[in-house]
């Protein structure tokens, strides 16, 4: 069944083409994920479809009904069903003083409330921590309808989306499948794109090669000696001449080939970056941070209540936790110097918090970065293309770079900077997709200690070795990937559930052991023993 469709749509912002869709439809069984760079026209796509904002050419079209989920800032007061809003934990709230998180939440209920044909997200996942992401990937895999949702989390397209909706210098194309074969699919792509250009430079240079032989060939033809007689000058002439048309017919025959090439771009590679720490002053010791018996309080809320952890030296270490748990208080107690943070000698800490503070407006991208370098002019512009900045942002002021463009540029200037522990609070936010995975590949080669703080599920999994996971106002640590710890999580889960499952197996059994030694005249004697003969049964599947 169609469910929403675009044709011919054209959309410009004064000269610039800012989106291009020749045909696109949606079916209840698609579940669609657009992806694109920052200011790709992902926004503008959903705002044409819901007929927000209007196309400068093409029609766009939703047969039935539909909730959008758009960003922080833009509420439609609208009636939340119940059930939903239980499952969402947002009953009774209003839109008034809530937490991003917290707004997030009551969209979604909204959203997911009533019977719609379509669902249509503009990062809806934003603000909300692990556990609330989670709940939305259930709810929209158990949706019965369609789905297009803008996203910069890799690991929720991975698991939601059966198509990913590409928005790249404007034009739109659709690929089969969630993200990860997304990037396969593109992978392929730009090998092909390589080994097409490769041919066509060959040749191309084949032929420019055979144009300057033949050239050559032709002054080569020797002209009538002056000694030779009229007639035989004649026909010598004669057949250089012909001899040159041939040439000359052959040289532009191999420049018709030539032009008949169909001319193919080189496809961009990104330069590879290497932070080399060498210049900066290395700890030689195994713990950086450690806290022991760790009290903290606002008010008469319990933030941590003797809460112990340690960051070892050069780890990349997650700090992990749902919303309002403490992770961004803990990161200021470290960053302050706070006595209750044991730090080690030598310790300079490099921070990058949310508000960017660290960036000076009135300066360019390029000597912010620089400002504090360790590294020269040609290393940092070397590491600001691999975070995808063109060769013309580097002069740019920096109040005129985007949200994830200053994000980007304040990671740089710490990387660079004379630091050997980086403290991260949501480095990702504000990112898209490319973005987030350059910076990803940042982090991953700095060879200092790293602490960070994400809600990105797939840059928690693919940075971390170590893991703070904060609980019940505790603080837990583990040796390992997120990927370790969550299974070794389930299985302590399992433990409990089965320890439980015991608990009661077994008091069920001292009751009927009870009754069997001393029945009642009510008491059915076979039953019981079949009962305790299950039980029995069970306690030895039971590890």
């Amino acid at each position: 069944m169609l469910v929403a469709q675009m044709n011919g749509v054209t959309k410009y912002y004064c000269d610039r083409l800012i989106l291009k869709v020749d045909d696109f439809k949606i079916y209840k069984t698609d579940r669609i994920g657009i992806v694109g760079l920052n200011g790709s026209g992902k926004t503008t796509f959903l705002n044409i479809l819901t007929k927000r904002v209007a196309s400068d050419e093409g029609r766009a079209a939703i047969y039935g009904t539909y909730a959008y989920i758009t960003q922080l800032g833009e509420e439609e007061k609208t009636e939340i069903d119940g059930y939903a809003a239980s499952r969402f934990g947002v009953s009774g709230l209003q839109m008034e003083g809530l937490s991003g998180g917290e707004i997030t939440r009551l969209k979604l209920a909204k959203a997911l409330g009533k019977d719609n044909a379509l669902i249509i997200g503009d990062e809806p996942t934003s603000n909300l921590d692990r556990e609330g992401i989670e709940l939305l990937q259930r709810e929209l895999t158990q949706f019965d309808g369609a789905i297009l949702v803008v996203s910069h989390d890799r690991e929720f397209l991975d698991k939601v989306c059966n198509t990913i909706l590409e928005i790249e210098n404007g034009e739109a194309r659709l690929y089969k499948g969630n993200y990860s074969e997304y990037k396969i699919l593109k992978e392929k792509e730009r090998e092909r794109a390589t080994f097409e250009y490769e041919q066509y430079v060959s040749e191309k240079n084949r032929l420019q090669e055979a144009i300057e032989q033949k050239k050559k060939e032709i002054r080569a033809v020797r002209k009538a000696p002056k000694r030779m007689g009229n007639s035989e000058a004649r026909l010598h002439k004669m057949d250089a001449k012909i001899a040159r048309a041939k040439l000359e017919r052959r040289v532009n025959a191999f420049r018709t080939r030539m032009e008949q090439l169909e001319a193919k771009e080189k496809p961009k590679k990104l330069p590879e970056i290497n932070v080399d720490l060498q210049k900066t002053k290395q700890l030689y010791c195994k713990v950086v941070l450690s806290a022991e018996r760790l009290d903290k309080k606002f008010g008469d809320k319990v933030i941590f209540q003797k809460a112990e952890f340690k960051v070892v030296n050069n780890s990349k270490t997650a700090l992990i936790g749902p919303n309002g748990s403490g992770k961004t208080t803990l990161l200021k107690m470290i960053i302050t110097g706070d006595a209750a943070i044991n730090r080690a000698k030598g310790i300079k800490i490099g921070y990058f918090s949310q508000d960017i503070s660290i960036l000076e407006s009135n300066k360019t991208l390029l000597q912010n970065v620089m400002e504090n370098s360790i590294y020269d002019e040609t290393f940092v512009r070397i590491l600001l293309a691999r975070l995808l900045f063109k060769q013309e942002d580097v002069v740019k002021n920096t109040s005129l770079l985007s949200g994830g463009e200053r994000v980007k540029a304040a990671l740089a200037k710490i990387i660079v900077s004379d630091f050997n522990l980086l403290v991260l609070d949501e480095p990702t936010n504000y990112l898209d997709i490319y973005s987030m995975e350059a910076v990803e590949e940042a982090v991953l080669n700095y060879q200092g200690t790293v602490l960070f703080v994400s809600h990105d599920r797939r840059f928690v999994k693919n940075v971390a070795d170590h893991i703070i996971a904060i609980e019940n106002q505790k603080t837990r640590c583990f040796e390992g990937t997120y990927e370790e710890y969550s299974i070794k999580k389930e299985a302590s889960l399992q433990d409990d559930n089965n320890h439980v499952d015991r608990m009661i197996l077994q008091h069920r059994m001292t009751e009927i052991v009870g009754r069997l030694s001393m029945p009642s005249k009510n008491d059915d004697i076979e039953a019981l023993d079949r009962e305790y003969r299950q039980i029995l049964k069970e306690l030895r599947r039971l590890p």
